[in-house]
């Protein structure tokens, strides 16, 4: 931040991310399994602290363009990490050795950040899936599967299921 000439920061504001603060009160309160007025006041006081400290990281700001998109791609998500999860269960049990694991290249469509490390991210938290590297350029990710039969349609997949929507709700310029 010491290389950025004070006209191109942009200004530190109070609340910078009030959507991230209002997600991170939700997960203390299900960190913490109980909901009282102390953990209402220290997941409070957190949820704002963590933003504030740390908006001078972020590379752009974040606007949460599609909020019922959002939630219907978490929706998605968490189905998609069960299912996965019983998924590579059955795979490894039932026969490891007709596993087919392989490496992938996803071409991006998402240009922010923000948008590509929460695909990441996604890739990752889904069984059987990891996201490996991101190439120099930023505009590919490599993934890693333990079971792949038809590396096409796999990718394709990802993009429909995982990166359209985060475009949509990320990136998307009209509300």
């Amino acid at each position: 931040m010491a290389t950025l000439s004070r006209r191109h920061r942009r200004p530190r504001r109070w609340l910078p991310h009030p959507v991230l603060s209002l997600f991170m009160l939700f997960l203390w309160f299900l960190l913490v399994n109980q909901i009282s007025g102390g953990h209402l006041v220290l997941g409070a006081i957190l949820a704002w602290f963590i933003p504030f400290v740390t908006q001078s990281f972020w590379p752009q700001e974040m606007t949460l363009s599609r909020p019922w998109v959002a939630l219907k791609f978490l929706f998605l998500v968490v189905g998609d990490i069960i299912v996965a999860n019983w998924s590579v269960a059955r795979m490894i049990l039932a026969s490891p050795r007709k596993l087919k694991p392989a490496f992938m290249r996803l071409e991006l469509d998402l240009k922010q950040d923000f948008s590509i490390t929460l695909l990441a991210s996604t890739i990752s938290l889904t069984p059987g899936t990891v996201s490996a590297d991101l190439t120099a350029d930023g505009k590919a990710l490599i993934i890693h599967t333990l079971h792949v039969d038809d590396p096409t349609e796999a990718i394709a997949t990802i993009k429909r299921r995982y990166e359209a929507p985060l475009k949509e709700i990320f990136e998307c310029s009209t509300p």
